[in-house]
């Protein structure tokens, strides 16, 4: 018996001995397959780099989309306890910009959509179709005839208006000219003094046209699986502060799984006109609260 025993402990420590050995030679042979594709990764890197820096187009797009669909039949605990509600929305920041050595032309689409709706099934007045709550559209094109590296004289077209309701009611149409710095890669700000900026609507009674400067700032960057995106653009009035505006938004998206992800989309506005319009009094009296939206959703990579 006793030789039985020793034979079973001698036999188990071998197979546990051979075991962790095993393991050893795979975790070896995995850093060394690692380092491996780390070099080569690196080296893929260093030459996208070198195509980036090619002259020609470079063009992308990256959205985030969110969602949610609900049915509730009797029930009792909440105060509609028979309702169909949801809410839909998407956002797509897209850009084309070609890049030679002598000049640049960058193309720029922003957009965000949303839809809710409340069907309450007993109140047979109320509305059963989803309604637009988020619209915005901002589209831009940015030419520059290059003096250096970093400096162009350049010209600005940036239009902005929804899509869904009230369709260029109003639409902010900005023209003019100045220069672009490019202090960094990914990087631009527009400075234009020369700028005028139209203003589109029906009721004119507060939207006014007029001249002043636009100053606009962005940064959009990929890095992996991360995508980015700040944009700040602002209108400064050369006849009143109550015609300028300014608009700051964001996006991120981080992709998990082929080219879905989570995204975050974020954004500020300050716009007098557009406050005095909705609140029905004088521009003078319209109480400027600051504007602000964000979508927390799915995310999907062109």
């Amino acid at each position: 018996m006793k030789k039985k025993l020793i034979f079973m402990a001698v036999l188990m420590l071998a197979i546990s001995f051979g075991f962790s050995q095993t393991k050893e030679e795979l975790e070896a042979q995995k850093a060394e397959k690692q380092a491996e594709a780390d070099k080569f990764q690196g080296e893929a890197d260093a030459l996208q780099a070198q195509i980036d820096a090619l002259p020609g187009w470079r063009v992308g797009a990256f959205g985030t989309i969110g969602g949610s669909l609900s049915n509730f039949n009797n029930w009792y605990a909440q105060g509609t306890p028979n309702n169909a509600s949801g809410n839909i929305g998407f956002t797509v920041n897209a850009y084309a910009n070609k890049i030679e050595d002598k000049y640049f032309w960058r193309n720029t689409l922003t957009t965000n959509l949303n839809w809710v709706k409340l069907d309450d099934k007993d109140d047979p007045s109320d509305k059963d179709s989803f309604e637009a709550t988020t619209d915005v559209f901002n589209l831009s094109s940015l030419y520059g005839y290059k003096l250096s590296k970093k400096w162009a004289v350049s010209g600005l077209l940036e239009y902005r208006t929804t899509l869904l309701d009230n369709f260029n009611d109003p639409g902010y149409l900005d023209l003019g000219v100045g220069a672009t710095w490019t202090p960094i890669e990914n990087m631009i700000v527009v400075i234009h003094p020369l700028n005028y900026n139209f203003v589109f609507a029906d009721d004119d009674s507060v939207f006014e046209s007029s001249a002043g400067a636009k100053i606009v700032a962005d940064y959009t960057k990929s890095i992996g699986a991360v995508n980015f995106k700040t944009n700040f653009s602002t209108f400064q009035s050369y006849e009143s502060g109550d015609l300028s505006n300014w608009t700051w938004t964001n996006s991120f998206s981080y992709t998990l799984w082929k080219m879905i992800g989570v995204g975050f989309d974020f954004a500020l506005r300050s716009n007098k006109q557009e406050a005095a319009n909705f609140q029905g009094v004088d521009l003078e009296d319209a109480d400027n609260d600051l504007q602000s939206y964000y979508t927390i959703g799915l995310s999907y990579k062109f």
